[in-house]
């Protein structure tokens, strides 16, 4: 399934009664990168669940492609492109390397599982180990592979780096440029390493308590100064 556009459009949602977007929209092109950014708290997270099918929507649109799956359930949303790989890293965790993989198929043949293994050669190595007996960061491996199986369209990936030492990190990242250079999948990434997110990406957002409150490119977020300070609270950036 090639990369597809992403619009979203006035998007509203949250949990139960309490909103946590207000009325958010952009557009990420076929096959761009977008780097989604802002302090803790400030509806990240929420914003890829709300993409997913996972929280409660008071309002908007959301369309993959010219598919609006803003109706549809999670599995829909699937089955129409969207991978996401969530940042409590859900493996199962009494199921092989292997057959954690052989769950992200999604009916291709079995050879398919070399794309995994070319991508993080360490799952290779431990695909007869539990999902239990790996460590963190291969555990993020095992469900960026999982979801990329799929071969979605549109790739959402939520704080992947989070607690990761450094050598996996620039592990991941490595493998997520490689991903994107395909132009096989729009990739939304949110991330607290600010610097390896402007890296990634092409544009930037920046949530500031559940709204949209800077858009623009990384270049240009290096640029605005007070925008750093006062919407990611760093000093600034290089």
């Amino acid at each position: 399934m090639p990369a597809t556009p992403l619009d979203v459009e006035n998007l509203s949602a949250g949990y139960g009664p309490t909103r946590v977007l207000e009325e958010i929209s952009f557009s990420v092109p076929a096959g761009a990168r977008l780097a989604v950014l802002g302090r803790n708290g400030m509806g990240k997270t929420t914003l890829l669940a709300t993409l997913a099918g996972q929280t409660r929507r008071y309002g908007g649109r959301i369309r993959i492609g010219d598919t609006d799956v803003t109706a549809l359930p999670s599995a829909s949303r699937a089955l129409k492109g969207l991978g996401f790989v969530p940042q409590a890293r859900c493996v199962f965790p009494t199921l092989t390397v292997e057959e954690n993989l052989f769950v992200g198929l999604k009916g291709r043949p079995k050879g398919a599982l070399k794309e995994a293994y070319e991508m993080f050669p360490r799952l290779y190595e431990r695909r007869k180990n539990l999902g239990s007996q790996l460590s963190g960061g291969e555990q993020q491996m095992l469900s960026t592979a999982r979801s990329i199986l799929g071969r979605p369209s549109v790739l959402l990936l939520d704080e992947p780096l989070e607690g990761l030492a450094p050598v996996i990190c620039e592990e991941l990242m490595k493998a997520f440029a490689e991903l994107a250079k395909t132009g096989d999948m729009t990739i939304l990434l949110v991330e607290q390493r600010i610097q390896s997110a402007l890296d990634f990406a092409d544009h930037v957002i920046i949530l500031e308590r559940g709204r949209l409150a800077w858009s623009g490119t990384p270049a240009a977020l290096t640029k605005d100064h007070m925008a750093v300070e006062r919407l990611l609270g760093v000093g600034g950036l290089h």
